[in-house]
């Protein structure tokens, strides 16, 4: 079993993974890779294929 080296304290941390493609991310970009991974996750917003959950509540009892 093989453990990863420890950075010396106060090295900067390597760039996240585009969530995308896996390549590292560019500061431009944050957090991806480019502008193509860019326009690729803001097609998933727009298409649907993203999605934030809903918590429908039920307007029957009101707690005053």
């Amino acid at each position: 079993m093989s453990a990863e080296p420890t950075p010396p304290a106060g090295a900067p941390k390597p760039p996240a993974p585009c969530p995308i493609c896996g390549k590292p991310s560019v500061a431009a970009h944050r957090p991806f890779c480019g502008p193509r991974c860019r326009q690729v996750d803001l097609h998933h917003w727009l298409t649907g294929r993203y999605a934030v959950p809903v918590v429908e509540e039920d307007g029957g009892s009101d707690e005053a």
